[in-house]
Order: C-alpha cells, then sequence, then structure tokens
C-alpha cells in the first residue's frame, strides 16, 4: 500500500549525517539548458544558484551537477561543457540531460541527499539507490503527459513552489511546499515614484505580453517590456506582438541581466503580470517586490501566495480591472512591498525550509529496500 509521507513510508533510508546531523554532503542537479547563474533568463538555474551558495555558506558540502560553464562556490561537476540554450541544443536536451544524472546516481553513496531540480527524470534511478532523492518541481503539472509520468512515481519525495502547482497532482509525496527566495541584497529597494509599467520575463502566449500592451495602452501609460524569445515562441512574437510594437509608449529592450534588474524593476510603476496559465511560481513578482515595485496580476496558479491583494499589488481578472488597477497602483506602499519580501522571499527563509525537508527525508535509518509497487496502478 502507497504511503503518504517519508518519514511514515516503509522504505528506511540509510543515513551518514555528523551526530548534529547539521552538515550534509548534497547533489543539486540542475537544469543544462542555462548556466548556474544564467547569464540572462533562467529561473529554475538562478534559484538552484542561490539556494546551492547559500548551503555551502551554512557549512554543507554540495557538489552541482549543471553547464560546464556555471561559476559556483560548491564543486561543479559538468554536466555538457556549455549551457544548451547558447549552444543551440534545447532539442536535444532531454537526451543530453542523461549521462548527467546516471553520473549522479553511480555517485549516491557519496551524498547524504540528491536534491534534483530537473522534474521527473531521476525518479526511476531515485528508487534504485539507498541515498534520498528531493525532487522539487518547478514547472507545471496540470497536463495529462504529468499525470501519466507521475502515476509510476507515487512514493517518491517531491517538492512544490506553490500549494496551488501541487493541487494539480494531490497524491503524489509531497513533503512540503518552499517558496523561492533571494538575497536580500541582489536587487535595490527604489522608493519610486515610478516611471512606466514594465513586463519582464519570456515572450509567451500564456504570459500574455499582449494584454500588457493592450493594459498600458488603454490606461495611457508607458510600458517598457524586457522578455526572452525562445525559437518555439518566435512565431508568436512576429506574427502577435512585433505589430503591437508601433508606437512610442511601449518598447521592447530585450534581455536584462541582473545588473540591469535593479534599474528596470526599481523605476517601474508597477510589474504587468498578466498571465493566462497555471503558473507555478512566478520569479519576477519577488523580484519586483525587492525592488518595492508592487504587481498587476491575473489571480492564476501561484499568483494568488505571492501578491497580498490590495497591500503588494492587485489581483484582477477582467481587462477594465486591471487597467483600473494600473491607475491605482501608486496608492500603494513601496516600503510595504519590499518589507513583504524581506519577510517571506528570501534565500535564508527558502533554506530554513530545505533543510527541514533534507532532515525529514533523513529521519529514519537502516537501508533502502526494494518497493513492492505496481507500476500500473500506482498502488
Amino acid at each position: 500500500m502507497r504511503t503518504e509521507s517519508v518519514s511514515n513510508q516503509s522504505i528506511a533510508i540509510t543515513r551518514k549525517t555528523n551526530s548534529a546531523g547539521l552538515k550534509l554532503s548534497i547533489a543539486q542537479i540542475a537544469p543544462l539548458y542555462e548556466s548556474v547563474p544564467p547569464r540572462l533568463y533562467g529561473g529554475t538555474e538562478r534559484i538552484v544558484h542561490y539556494l546551492t551558495e547559500e548551503l555551502v555558506h551554512r557549512g554543507h558540502h554540495v557538489t552541482l551537477f549543471a553547464s560546464g560553464d556555471s561559476r559556483t562556490s560548491a564543486t561543479l561537476v559538468p554536466g555538457y561543457p556549455r549551457s544548451l540554450r547558447l549552444a543551440g541544443l534545447c532539442a536535444d536536451g532531454p537526451a543530453l540531460h542523461q549521462p548527467m544524472i546516471s553520473e549522479v546516481y553511480e555517485q549516491a553513496a557519496d551524498f547524504d541527499i540528491i536534491h534534483s531540480h530537473v522534474e521527473y527524470w531521476p525518479l526511476a534511478m531515485a528508487r534504485l539507490v539507498a541515498t534520498p532523492t528531493i525532487s522539487t518541481m518547478h514547472s507545471r503539472l496540470d497536463t495529462e503527459s504529468q499525470r501519466t509520468i507521475f502515476s509510476h512515481f507515487l512514493q517518491q519525495p517531491v517538492v512544490s513552489v506553490s500549494d496551488a502547482q501541487r493541487a494539480h497532482l494531490p497524491d503524489l509525496n509531497w513533503l512540503g511546499t518552499v517558496h523561492h527566495g533571494l538575497p536580500p541584497d541582489l536587487l535595490r529597494f527604489n522608493p519610486g515614484p515610478g516611471k512606466y509599467l514594465a513586463f519582464l520575463g519570456r515572450i509567451a502566449p500564456e504570459k500574455r505580453p499582449d494584454l500588457a500592451i493592450a493594459i498600458a495602452r488603454r490606461a495611457g501609460m508607458p510600458l517598457k517590456i524586457a522578455a526572452k524569445i525562445s525559437e518555439d515562441d518566435r512565431p508568436y512574437f512576429e506574427s502577435v506582438i512585433k505589430p503591437m510594437l508601433d508606437g512610442p509608449e511601449v518598447e521592447y529592450v530585450g534581455e536584462v541581466n541582473e545588473q540591469e534588474k535593479s534599474e528596470f524593476l526599481g523605476n517601474a510603476i508597477a510589474l504587468v503580470f498578466p498571465i493566462d496559465w497555471p503558473e507555478p511560481f512566478g520569479l519576477v513578482m519577488i523580484e519586483a517586490l525587492a525592488c518595492g515595485t508592487p504587481v498587476i496580476a491575473r489571480p492564476c496558479g501561484s499568483v494568488p501566495e505571492i501578491v497580498r491583494d490590495g497591500e503588494t499589488g492587485f489581483l484582477r481578472a477582467e481587462f477594465d480591472d486591471l487597467v483600473d488597477a494600473v491607475h491605482r497602483a501608486e496608492t500603494l506602499s513601496r516600503a510595504t512591498c519590499r518589507a513583504d519580501f524581506e519577510r517571506r522571499f528570501t534565500v535564508a527563509t527558502m533554506a530554513d525550509k530545505y533543510e527541514e525537508i533534507f532532515k525529514l527525508a533523513l529521519r529514519c535509518d537502516g537501508i533502502r529496500q526494494p518497493v513492492n509497487f505496481n507500476l500500473m496502478t500506482g498502488k
């Protein structure tokens, strides 16, 4: 019979930590699509970087499996010489991750915890070793293919980045939800006032940059768009967004790096985040809050967990209400936005929660035994 958490399941786990249980040997598996940290866009890789550096700072021995152009104070094991997007190899990503994942599990006995950020790819190997794997899910989980895949791995410990994300697969072995966190000094607080509306992220249909443009135009306010355009989304940009960039009030500035992000977000009246999909987290929202910039968003996915309606932004579903909200953005306290970031979304808070989850996974002593588990029924 399937159990619901690591603490009470019949699979015992070898514990290799010291007597205090504080200093762990941790393998972090990062996606290869971007370097760690990414040079420009790359939410998951950025979070892996912040978490890895904080864990090293706390005295853990961390081995980072990532692209060879990554920069880290952990021990770096290159999974591929360059990040796949820069190498033009994103289409080969699923295949190119497999040698790296195999190398992690060949060394599994050297680690107390394997912490995966590459979705479901390691789960089959995770069942075959004594070292527990904790898999943080960074992507959407609401598709039929996701339900089919995860039905085979219901006992494997997983972590969500929002409560909304896990709602689509409630029967998984969720150990907890850990919201993303950033270093407190990464982005500068700007007390304002702002000069324009900002859109930051990806040019993609589900992110609704077209709606952001329409909102800004109806409100009579300038909009700056800083966003990545992937090859998959290039047709959408060319057919839908590019024709909308025909006036001085809307400016597309391309991708921005960390140094440019403080100025871009900090000088904004508000971040416009009119998404149309079950956003698992939305890192840009807490980046805006760190700068003191309120968020105007549609209440999809994780958004109501991140933005406090009427305090750090406005959550509105309808177009006219979103237009009204951007007019009201300057009534919100930018100091309150920054304070909420410092209270809820720092890297220290994130690392505290992951340490508790690691301890939960290591609570049982002994040797992991084979699982009596029906792959078809999940029982």
